[in-house]
């Protein structure tokens, strides 16, 4: 990866490849999970997490069979998963239906045919198809260079196999490694059944080995998200300009344009219409609602049939009420919008509960922060705040009060009343404008 991070930390859709694949071990329910880590042990565990999730250092690296070797004293289950964490795309479905194969008399093998399988350890059958051992590339002779089935190295078994089994294991081979493959011979020499499975898509067991092969996998688990999407009811102008980084729920008859980011935890309500160049991130966002073209929307709840943006910015804490509007250039923070309330341009609403039928003009400030403590702005229902003005927190603006344009207002406004709070203005006639000398 030619990075001082460790390899199984670089992403896929947002998250370290470790994970996606402690995510899909942790979908069976196992007693516990364990990680086997070597270079990069303290990043790998400040990042990863997990249900009883265990860890086992592997010093040094001696290969595959080792590696599983250090793991097993913490170990737990009767049925033994090895999976790996630069192999991120693996299904929990496909996992399930492997697991289920093994019993005391099988071990389960995860195999994949390819039409070039040039740097896998290949797969060797007896005449009546059976599994009989894994040979690796640097081992195979001529004729076994020609197997097309490859080893994924997914391998399911009972603990007390592999108990029995590792420390037989011997480095006399090419690379002077254990290889975990060799136990599948010994399988066979104790009588046990190797069941073969392949994965329904050849994807979900690619590695990777450098950042060439990450965006391959990038695109391709994006693209099976999109694809998901689309046979649910979602409209995408572009699937290949789509981008989930987290948890996505998304009903029927919702449209996505190109360029849309979505992050975290994300719920799109139905009939919603995202524009171009958006990002989501930990929103829920209602029915029939419309989030203009470069619009972000972080931490926030959006009620049903709003409009935002273009250009909005809904940070977390924001909370819109039905109908409510946020336009262009308008920042909000730690704010309740009320129903069909209207802050439409170029101001910014902090640490604020603005109630129902509001209109807040252009340019309009709540001094929310006084450097050291931050203080509450509350518009009732009705309230009109003239453009260009500043709300001084703390400070109430009453139902269906009125504050003229310009206004700087640092005095609660009571009801139906009038706040002005700017500099009188005076005309000069006949004025003489400077001229350049």
């Amino acid at each position: 990866m030619k990075s001082a991070l460790p390899k199984v930390l670089h992403e896929v859709a947002g998250k370290a490849m470790v994970q996606h694949v402690v995510d899909a071990a942790g979908s069976l329910n196992a007693d516990n999970t364990v990680v086997v880590y070597g270079h990069g042990g303290d990043q790998v565990q400040a990042t990863v997490t997990g249900n009883n999730l265990q860890w086992a250092e592997q010093a040094e690296q001696l290969g595959t069979g080792h590696a599983v070797a250090q793991a097993m004293p913490s170990v737990k289950e009767d049925i033994v998963l090895v999976l790996y964490g630069d192999v991120p795309l693996i299904r929990p479905e496909t996992l399930r239906d492997f697991v289920e194969c093994v019993d005391d008399k099988t071990l389960a093998l995860m195999t994949l045919t390819l039409d070039d399988p040039n740097g896998y350890g290949r797969i060797v059958r007896d005449g009546q198809n059976n599994v009989q051992r894994i040979v690796e590339q640097k081992d195979a002779t001529e004729n076994e260079l020609g197997i097309q089935e490859i080893n994924t190295g997914i391998l399911a078994c009972t603990r007390s196999f592999l108990a029995d089994c590792l420390p037989k294991l011997s480095s006399n081979n090419a690379q002077g490694e254990y290889y975990l493959t060799d136990v599948i011979a010994m399988a066979v020499q104790s009588g046990l059944t190797v069941e073969t499975l392949q994965p329904q898509f050849a994807w979900e067991v690619d590695g990777v080995n450098d950042r060439v092969q990450l965006s391959r996998l990038e695109r391709i688990f994006q693209l099976a998200q999109a694809e998901s999407l689309m046979r649910d009811g979602v409209t995408l102008r572009d699937p290949a300009r789509l981008d989930i980084r987290g948890s996505v729920q998304i009903a029927s008859d919702v449209i996505i344009d190109v360029n849309v980011i979505l992050e975290g935890d994300v719920t799109i309500e139905e009939g919603v219409t995202i524009g171009p160049n958006c990002i989501l991130r930990d929103a829920n966002i209602g029915a029939g609602t419309v989030v203009e073209a470069n619009s972000l929307i972080d931490g926030s709840v959006v009620g049903d049939n709003c409009t935002i943006g273009p250009y909005a910015r809904l940070r977390p804490g924001t909370e819109l009420a039905d109908k409510a509007k946020i336009g262009n250039f308008v920042e909000t923070k730690k704010s309740y919008v009320g129903e069909g309330s209207k802050v439409n341009h170029l101001t910014y609403i902090g640490d604020s509960q603005i109630g129902k039928g509001v209109n807040v003009g252009a340019g309009t400030i709540t001094c929310n922060y006084d450097g050291v403590n931050k203080f509450q702005t509350i518009l009732k229902d009705g309230a009109f705040i003239g453009s260009n003005s500043s709300l001084v927190a703390p400070v109430t603006i009453g139902e269906n009060a009125t504050v003229g344009a310009g206004s700087t207002v640092t005095k609660d406004v009571d009801d139906n009343g009038l706040a002005v709070a700017r500099g009188q203005q005076r005309n000069v006639a006949n004025w003489k404008r400077p001229t350049k000398k």
